[in-house]
Formats: structure tokens, sequence, C-alpha cells
């Protein structure tokens, strides 16, 4: 590795001289095509309603471990956490495929272990991200099916503004773990066509947490991608983004099993056609494959004495978009498509049982488990969305999706076989969104919304037999006969922002306050007529099967408020709420985050930003006693972060992170889980963490 980072730095050494000497061409009058994201922000007709657009590597620069720690600093997300590898994110207490999670308006790449080692943000490094758009409920129908919000990765784009040969280089380290990471980036823009490339690599260590214990977390990553695009004509553009990432030797602190390699391959393609005519204004298309290829041991774990255990597993994604934007009315946008995806899964377990009922077998006995018992998921979905703007400042949303859902195993074990009748299955969901945004002036908004949003079973949900996929230690039994879930989220919103004066420049302020019904919620629920199949003797005796329950609901807020002052200064405190409640078990839903506060105290100027920020998380006694949790203390935490750009091009970041050495775990963290020295506790968080991060762009 260190071989191929020398020769990666020769030919940026070159490739800067280049880039440098290069005549630069003014570009600004050439009109280029764009391909879509989720968001165009700005574009009151364009738009959806509620939404936030967050991180600017470029402004702030700061060394994040993977995708996942991006959302820390988001309002109203946390994580959910096994590891520095296995981290989820969470909104407003919906997590997995509740939150629709995608690259680039439609791409997705889903996890291959049925314990989530490899989620979707792991596919992808931070520094590859240069924003993450959110639409905070089931408030569209044209980004595939939703149940709890849209999470869209958006990925560098070329600058079509400059062309020639230009780049980045990136560098970082954490002194917690010993962490290194780095990234080259390379683009080649011309009128007719555009190249953009990167690489990069991460190192880290096991960190420690406040009390200076080590936890088990390191992981090694490499990554590579290229993105092409070719503009047919001024109003025509095709790209392809191919893209590679190669995870080794991954530390799972709460997980039974280690990952050895997780390889993933994703490729895309996207089309667009722009002002096609009078009435129809554009045609956009995507299709794209992904293919994760995951092997996990227990060669490091205690249980790896009496029994080995090693399992292979894949997961291929593959689908596509169309979309037509027309306007048969001036004051009516309208977005009409179809859209699909299939998931395939299929892999085992391979087990060699060393020790049986507390002796020593002479010749161990080996046994083969089929973990997705070659299964699959298809979704074929049709949609039409509208945008009536009824003036200027007023626009109403409504929009309706039907999503054909197809589901099969194809190779199942036969005590799985024995328990349902397994057909072939197809489902019919209908979702639907109704939404007015208005901007009362041109400093306040006001947004309100009804989303209906449907989601069918997943496949851990439906296939899984007997493993332990939760945060206790329940075998997991899946359900193929399940209802697909709904939420019914009402939410309104607004938003503002008054200038002031006599030293403070402006105050921003932005809240929004939403309640869900659920039908048909999937929980797992234990099954006194189930027994283990694995470990038979082993405390709880009984497994857990998927379930749908009949009451269950959630509601929150989310609030904002932002003072400027003495032109580069500014204070910002955010809130989070949500309650969360299983009425059929008279209990909180699992994974509901405590209420938690951020203040925030900074500067920016032309050269130079930093910022203070003072985290408050209250403890969380209202939990899922069913799904294992316990109670949580709450916490508080600063973090210290500086930046500055010394000369031209280059920008140097540096941060105090957990300045105060605390010891804490976030409620939604997994626990320890056959680890030696550790009982089953939820892991706890790094301590102290010295990072820095220097860029040179050219």
């Amino acid at each position: 590795m260190k071989t191929i980072n020398s020769v990666l730095l020769c030919i940026l050494v070159s490739a800067m001289s280049f880039g440098q000497n290069e005549t630069k061409k003014d570009t600004t009058n050439q009109k280029t095509t764009k391909l879509d994201e989720v968001i165009v922000t700005g574009k009151l007709n364009q738009d959806p309603v509620l939404t936030v657009v967050a991180n600017n590597y470029d402004q702030a620069i700061v060394q994040p471990k993977n995708v996942a720690d991006l959302f820390n600093n988001i309002n109203g997300f946390s994580v959910i956490k096994r590891g520095n590898y296995a981290i989820d994110p969470s909104f407003r207490a919906s997590q997995y495929e509740q939150l629709n999670i995608q690259y680039d308006g439609g791409t997705k790449a889903m996890h291959a272990c049925p314990n989530r080692m490899d989620p979707i943000t792991t596919h992808i490094i931070p520094e590859e991200i240069s924003k993450i758009e959110i639409i905070k409920g089931p408030y569209t129908v044209r980004y595939g099916a939703t149940f709890g919000g849209i999470i869209n990765l958006v990925t560098q784009k070329p600058d079509y503004e400059d062309y020639g040969l230009h780049g980045k280089v990136s560098g970082g380290y954490e002194s917690n773990g010993n962490a290194l990471v780095n990234l080259v980036q390379l683009q080649y823009i011309q009128e007719k066509y555009d190249i953009v490339a990167n690489a990069g690599y991460r190192d880290f260590g096991n960190y420690k947490d406040g009390n200076g214990v080590e936890i088990p977390s390191s992981f090694r990553s490499t990554d590579y991608g290229i993105k092409l695009g070719y503009n047919i004509n001024e109003d025509q553009r095709i790209q392809a983004h191919w893209r590679q990432s190669f995870g080794r030797d991954v530390l799972h602190a709460a997980l039974p099993m280690d990952t050895e390699f997780d390889n993933s391959s994703i490729l895309s393609l996207d089309y667009k056609l722009d002002n096609i005519g009078v009435i129809a204004k554009s045609l956009t298309a995507k299709v794209y494959y992904s293919y994760v290829d995951h092997l996990m041991t227990n060669n490091n774990r205690p249980s790896f004495m009496t029994m080995e255990a090693s399992s292979a597993v894949n997961a291929t994604t593959a689908g596509g978009k169309l979309e037509l934007n027309w306007k048969p009315l001036e004051k009516l946008n309208v977005f009409t498509g179809l859209d699909a995806m299939h998931i395939a899964r299929d892999g085992g377990r391979k087990r060699t049982v060393k020790v049986m009922n507390g002796n020593m077998l002479t010749t161990p006995i080996t046994f083969n488990d089929k973990v997705w018992q070659d299964s699959y998921i298809a979704d074929l979905g049709v949609f039409t969305e509208a945008k009536y703007s009824i003036n200027p400042k007023t626009v109403i949303t409504a929009g309706v999706r039907y999503d054909n859902v197809t589901s099969d195993i194809q190779d199942p074990e036969a005590d799985f076989e024995a328990l349902y009748d397994l057909k072939k299955r197809t489902e019919h969901n209908i979702s639907g969104t109704l939404s007015i945004k208005k901007k009362v002036t041109d400093n306040f908004t006001l947004e309100a919304a009804y989303g209906r949003g449907v989601r069918s079973a997943n496949m851990i949900e439906r296939f899984i037999n007997h493993f332990t996929v939760g945060q206790d230690p329940y075998e997991y039994v899946g359900n193929p006969n399940l209802k697909a879930e709904v939420n019914n989220q009402f939410e309104i919103g607004f938003k503002g922002k008054q200038p002031l004066k006599n030293g403070f420049n402006s105050f921003k302020y932005e809240t929004s306050f939403y309640y869900s019904f659920f039908e048909n919620y999937i929980v797992g629920v234990i099954d006194p007529t189930l027994t283990r199949k694995f470990n038979p003797t082993s405390d709880p005796t009984n497994v857990k099967v998927f379930q749908n329950i009949n009451e269950a609901y959630k509601t929150g807020f989310e609030a904002m408020a932002e003072i400027e002052f003495l032109n580069d200064y500014y204070f910002k405190t955010e809130f989070a709420y949500v309650y969360a409640k299983n009425k059929d078990l008279a209990e909180s839903l699992p994974l509901t985050p405590p209420f938690n506060t951020r203040l925030v105290l900074g500067f920016k100027k032309d050269k130079f930003w930093g910022n203070a920020q003072y985290n408050i998380v209250s403890k969380q006694d209202n939990i899922s006693r069913s799904f294992g949790e316990t109670e949580t203390d709450g916490y508080q935490t600063l973090d210290i972060r500086f930046g500055v750009n010394p000369v031209k091009n280059i920008t140097l970041g540096v941060a105090v992170i957990i300045a105060f050495d605390e010891a804490y775990n976030n409620h939604l963290n997994f626990s320890f889980t056959n680890q030696e020295d550790f009982g089953r506790t939820p892991i706890t968080e790094p301590g102290r963490n010295f990072s820095a991060f220097l860029q040179y762009k050219f």
C-alpha cells in the first residue's frame, strides 16, 4: 500500500504542475445539461417540502470515520452503532429500510450481512460526498417506496465552469486509534466530455473509550471510483459511474463475528434529455447494479474454542428509473414515471463444532446453515406527482404511487419450510402525499404535509431463520406472510430569517412538528411455541418471530435558532425530540433516541473558521424492554474545531472531539457480543480524540 501511495503522489505532482500551467477557458456562457438530484435548492415549483441539505467539506473540513459520521451533526439524526464500521443512520426513530437511502438520486447497494456489518454507508467514503439531501417524511413519491424519509448522498460533481485538469489531495489523522485516511481526486473537463476519478484508503485502529478501555473496532478499507460524462449536445447528457470498495479485517464489538473481507462493486448509468417541447420538458433515465461479497468469521472470538464458524454471503441489487417532466399548463408541473428494484441474497454459514454437551469431540462435526435461503424481493413502482402554483409564492403538491412487490424463497431450510406455506408472494401497495408550501414573505416560509408511506417487509423480516440479528441475544425467525407497514405522517414546519441591527446581523429559525400513526408495524415478538435452534440450552430458550402489531405511533419535533453578529460570528442551538409508543406491548418502539440539544458558538472568515459545539443528550427511560433495551444515562460532550486556508488552495482542519474525555454510550448502541472481558452491555464511545485534516486543491 505504501508503494501504491508513493506512485500516486508522483503522478499528482506532475498533475499539479500541468493543472497550474494550463490556460483556463471561460465557460460561464456554456450551457451544460446537469443530471438531476433529489432536491433542486431554491426552486419553489420543483423542491420537495420539508427538506434539509447538509454538509460542505470546502467550508468545514473535519475528520469523519465513515459516511454515517456525517449524520451526527444533522438535527433529528442519531446513529446505530455496532463498532466503528457497521454504523446505520437513524432519523426520528426510523432506521434501516424504513429510510430510503440512496446515492445520486436513486443508486442503491444493499447489505449482504444479516447483522448489517456492511450497510450502504460503508460502500462510499465520506470525502466523496459533496452534500446530503434529506426529505423528512414520505412527502414525495418520485424516488422509490418511502416510509420514514429519503436520504440522498450526492457525490462530487465536475466543475463545469473550469476546463482542463484539476483535482484535490487530502489526508487525515486521528489520535484515538492512530487512524489514517487519504483521498486523491482528479477531474478533466472539456466541452463535450468530463472525467472524475478518485481513490482513497482508510486505516483505523482500536479506539479507547473515556475510561481508557480499548474497544475492538479496527478496520481497513480501500476505495476507488470513476465517473465519465458525455454531452451529446447542449440538451442531452449521458453519464456512467463505476466504483468499488474493499473492507478488510473489520472488528465488530457488538456483533458475534468479524468481517474478513467486504467487497462491493457499484455501476450506474444516467441519461437526461432537456427542452423536449412545449408540454414535455425533460426525460431522465437511470439504471444501476451493485454486488456485495462478504465473509465473516469468529476466528478471533472466545466461541472459536468450542465452535469454528465462517459465513460467506452475497447481495445483488439492480434497478432503474424512467421519469418524464411535463407541463400541460403554465402553473402545473408534473412528474410521471416508473422505477424498479430487485434485491437477491444468498450464502451460508459453515460451523465446525468442537465441543458438544461440555465434552471435547474427538472428531469435530461440521454443519452447514442456510443464511438467506436464496431469496429475492422485487419492487416495480409507477408514480405521478404534480405541483400546482396557485400564485408565485404558493405551491400545492399531490402525488400517488403504486408498488408491485414480489418475494420468493428458492432454497429454504427444512425447519423454515415446515413453519410456512412458502409460495411466491405478490403485494400491492398504494402510497401518496399532499402538501402545501407558501413563501409568506421573502424571509418566512410555511410548509404543511401529509404522507402515506408504505414499506413491505425486508428480507431479514421475511426469511431469516434462527439468527441473532437484534440488539438482544434472541434468535430471530422471519415471517414471509407479513403485511406491509404503513406510516401516516402529518407535519407542519416553518423557517425564516429576520434582519437585525446594532451589531447583530440576522436571526434565523426553523422548526417542524410531526405526528405519525402506524399500521401493521413490524417488530420481533417472543414466540413461546418455538425454541432455539443453535445452542438450545442457552438463555433465552425461546425465539422471536417478526409480527405485525396493530397500534403504534410516534410524535416529535426539531427546532433550530441561529443569531449572526459582528459580521463573522454566530451562535446556534438545535433541539430534537421523538416519542414513540408500541401500544400493543405497552412500551416504546425500539431504537428511539433520547431528547438531545446542540449549542454551537463559532465564526467564519475568508481565511479561517472555528466553532465549539456542546452536546447535551438526556437520559432515555422510555425503552423497549422486549427488544433488549436498557435505560441509558444522559451525557454531555464538547467538540472544538478550527479550519484555516493558510495559502491558496490549501485547507487545514484540526479538532478536539470529546474534549472532556467522557465515558458514555449512546442509547442506540448495540451491546458487546461474544467478546472476551466484556459483558453484554452497550458499547462505549471513543474518548478524547485529536483530529487533523489537510486538503490541497489544484
